[in-house]
């Protein structure tokens, strides 16, 4: 199990940009819709991402009424749109994740923040044996 969300191969380059590959840094498998409000930014800038689920891209904001899981060994995909360039990028991701089973008070489930920053090389190294969320073993 992975507590922090980038690992370092967690930045790889896509036909239209970046894929960045976040591990779940909780202690058991989540719903995907615990996913709140993902940002990333990439060498300091905010930029756009959406999520890659199976073989669907999808709003963040849909998350909400995903009923796929998020599981402990999976990583969930947020494609960014934005000019690929080679060497080392300075990523942020920030999000808060929704705890379903504990209770956060009369508004719903318990939510945690969670921001990581790294240096991150894209294609640095192969990608885990990690699956990717929606993708079938």
């Amino acid at each position: 199990m992975a507590l922090t969300p980038l690992r370092d191969d967690a930045l790889q380059t896509a036909s239209d940009g970046y894929a960045l590959r976040l591990s779940l840094p909780w202690i058991r498998s989540l719903p995907l819709s615990s996913l709140v409000e993902p940002e990333v930014r990439i060498d300091d800038r905010p930029v756009p991402c959406r999520v890659v689920v199976g073989d669907r891209v999808i709003d963040p904001d849909d998350l909400a009424t995903e009923t796929r899981w998020w599981y402990l060994q999976d990583r969930v995909v947020l494609r960014v749109t934005d000019a690929a360039t080679p060497g080392v990028h300075e990523v942020s991701v920030s999000f808060r994740l929704a705890i379903p089973y504990l209770d956060g008070g009369p508004d719903g489930p318990l939510e945690l923040p969670f921001r990581c920053a790294r240096p991150l090389v894209a294609d640095a190294s192969s990608p885990s044996v990690s699956l990717d969320v929606g993708i079938a073993a």
